[in-house]
């Protein structure tokens, strides 16, 4: 990973900006939020001024300026990433509402309803999908701020394993897919503890449901085969110089069966390279 790198910080408005900033923040880079397309000129001044202050420079780009953010960074030759934060329409939605803020694109007159602007908005980033840079995409329609920011640190914090790095997040399929996972493993066929009323209650956190899910023989055999596939693909993604893998796993509320198989693959992998746990439908994550 290099030592001096601008990050853009884009997406859908409500979709976790900010939050995204503050966890690069946290992470020692120099944020700036709603700079004036304008003024570039200064700014790379700026930085060839003082490298030192902004070698990590992380910067909160609009819809409609992001492009001419990244065409720019890139004619000056610097390096650059681009994070891209996503949630569903639905979820978008319910915060606007809930916390009664004014769109960007209706405060700038550009949208009349809340729907319209999510709508126009989707369009200017249609064509971010075509473009053959490595994008970092982050759904966060199910996330906590929590989460978000373990999510950014997986992918911005330095390690010692070839900057490759895995997340393992568990999720129930009754919630949605993850938008974001490289790879989904569905694991609904092994035996659910949410039949047991001893465990119905508990997640497979707890020692109880892990060790009635892993000593299940329709399990052990899963692994078996699981093992061979991961030991196969973790290296063909590292192979392709993928920075970040995130492999979701999933069953039907994301409280067991999920969990304790998201747990033993970290367990499996942990020395090997960079992982990262996440249980995107429990409170407690990782």
């Amino acid at each position: 990973m290099e030592d001096k790198q601008i990050v853009l910080v884009t997406g859908m408005s409500g979709a976790g900006k900010t939050s995204a900033m503050n966890a690069l923040e946290d992470l020692g880079y120099y944020c700036i939020d709603s700079f004036p397309v304008e003024l570039l000129e200064q700014l790379s001044e700026l930085i060839e001024k003082d490298e030192s202050k902004f070698s990590k420079l992380a910067m909160a780009v609009s819809a409609q300026d992001y492009v001419k953010f990244m065409n720019y960074f890139d004619g000056e030759g610097r390096p650059l990433r681009l994070v891209f934060v996503d949630a569903s329409d639905d979820e978008l939605l319910l915060r606007y509402r809930f916390t009664r803020r004014l769109h960007p694109l209706i405060a700038k007159k550009e949208a009349s309803t809340l729907e319209e602007a999510i709508e126009m908005e989707r369009d200017y980033f249609e064509h971010l999908k075509q473009n053959n840079r490595q994008t970092i995409h982050i759904d966060t329609t199910k996330m906590t701020n929590q989460a978000l920011a373990n999510q950014i640190r997986s992918y911005f914090i330095g390690n010692t394993k070839e900057d490759f790095a895995v997340t393992f997040q568990s999720f129930g399929f009754k919630n949605g897919m993850p938008m974001d996972a490289d790879e989904v493993i569905d694991v609904r066929f092994l035996p659910n503890p949410f039949y047991e009323p001893a465990l119905r209650n508990k997640t497979g956190n707890d020692e109880n449901v892990y060790n009635y899910v892993m000593g299940a023989e329709e399990t052990k055999n899963f692994t078996e085969h699981l093992k061979g596939y991961m030991d196969f693909v973790l290296q063909a993604y590292k192979e392709q110089h993928k920075n970040h893998l995130i492999v979701a796993v999933g069953c039907t509320g994301g409280q067991h069966r999920s969990v304790s198989i998201a747990n033993w693959l970290y367990s499996v992998y942990k020395d090997e390279y960079e992982c990262f746990k996440s249980h995107r439908d429990i409170q407690e994550n990782v």
